[in-house]
């Protein structure tokens, strides 16, 4: 018997639960201060969360998802792409949404249930909101191959949570992008918990990133709670893509510190002890000790960041509610090309034409 192959799964980590150093830094961390908008940016994400909330819990706003403990990844995944590359989300990326552009308004009127807020109005090219578990992969994979053939300098990124790496449709995205050698990344989420199934029950592999081997792709893991080392991981990866050296996976671990969405009730299979363990080694805590033991960080600029993050939440939530709700005619107008014969009375009917 001959060995023809053999594989590894590294992990990285910079910044431990204490928020102390504990690998060298890469250049773009190294000065503290370069860090402190991506410390604002988690912030800024964790308070529209929570108003998001609390909205919904006063009827003001749809079942949502909140991504509570795992900021870090999405704020790592905007900071580290580019303008022209194209975010192909699912559900709890607002931190890199709001990092490329789109408005915390825009997001409050997608999760209350109109779609206007699907039509960005800076990242123009990249990707609504994807509830549907795992369908955003091929997306990914359709458009970084349209990149490719156009010979563009641009580059793909596809989250997911640790549930959509079971899917198929995972599984063919995969091995289609390292068929073709595709500008695109794919970054998961692995926050233990796909809704009430613990990633135990669902896969027995060792890691997420291992799944990337059996396509020819490099796999990664990282500790999703260290933005350093998310954003790291990002970059590298899309500067490995951009230059034409193909896809790869990213796994972050985390956390999510919340119930699935609005409608679920996380106490019901987690246990208290499980969820307080994991608060203790949050993100947004832990970049905080460290910004602060750096001197590059105190209480007054937390007080004036919080006045500032409310400042901006509450603006948003108000042009939510201030926004007029579409017209009835956007329900058969901007779901065909043609409208069929048989819903046109019902379009007559909605509308008063008859």
């Amino acid at each position: 018997m001959t060995v023809v192959a053999k594989f590894e799964i590294h992990h990285s980590q910079f910044l431990d639960e204490h928020g102390k150093l504990v690998a060298p830094l890469p250049e773009f961390a190294r000065d503290p201060q370069a860090l402190v908008p991506l410390y604002q940016a988690m912030v800024r994400t964790r308070l529209l969360d929570q108003k998001m909330l609390a909205l919904q819990r006063t009827g003001q706003l749809g079942t949502c998802c909140c991504c509570l403990g795992q900021e870090a990844i999405g704020v790592a995944i905007g900071s580290a792409m580019r303008p022209e590359d194209v975010l192909v989300p699912t559900y709890r990326e607002a931190g890199a949404q709001l990092w490329r552009g789109v408005k915390m308004a825009e997001l409050l009127l997608y999760w209350g249930g109109d779609e206007r807020g699907s039509d960005f109005a800076v990242p123009r090219k990249d990707f609504p909101v994807s509830v549907p578990i795992a369908t955003q992969c091929p997306h990914a994979v359709g458009v970084a191959y349209a990149i490719k053939l156009r010979r563009e300098a641009r580059v793909v990124v596809c989250t997911l949570g640790d549930g959509a790496t079971s899917k198929g449709e995972f599984y063919e995205s995969l091995n289609a992008a390292g068929t073709w050698k595709l500008p695109l990344v794919f970054v998961i989420s692995n926050n233990l918990w796909a809704i009430s199934v613990p990633r135990r029950k669902q896969t027995a592999s060792e890691t997420l990133a291992q799944k990337a081997i059996a396509a020819g792709i490099p796999g990664e893991q990282v500790d999703g709670n260290d933005i350093i080392a998310v954003r790291n991981a990002v970059e590298r990866a899309l500067t490995n893509a951009r230059g034409g050296g193909g896809p790869s996976v990213i796994e972050a671990v985390t956390y999510r510190l919340s119930d699935h969405t609005t409608a679920d009730d996380a106490a019901r299979y987690r246990s208290a002890d499980e969820v307080a363990q994991a608060w203790k080694v949050e993100p947004i805590l832990r970049l905080r000790t460290y910004l602060t033991e750096s001197d590059a960080w105190d209480k007054d600029r937390e007080d004036a960041l919080l006045k500032e993050c409310n400042e901006q939440v509450q603006a948003a939530v108000q042009a939510y509610l201030d926004t007029p709700p579409p017209d009835a005619d956007q329900m058969f107008d901007r779901l065909y090309a043609k409208l069929p014969a048989a819903l046109q009375a019902q379009r007559a009917e909605a509308l008063g034409d008859e």
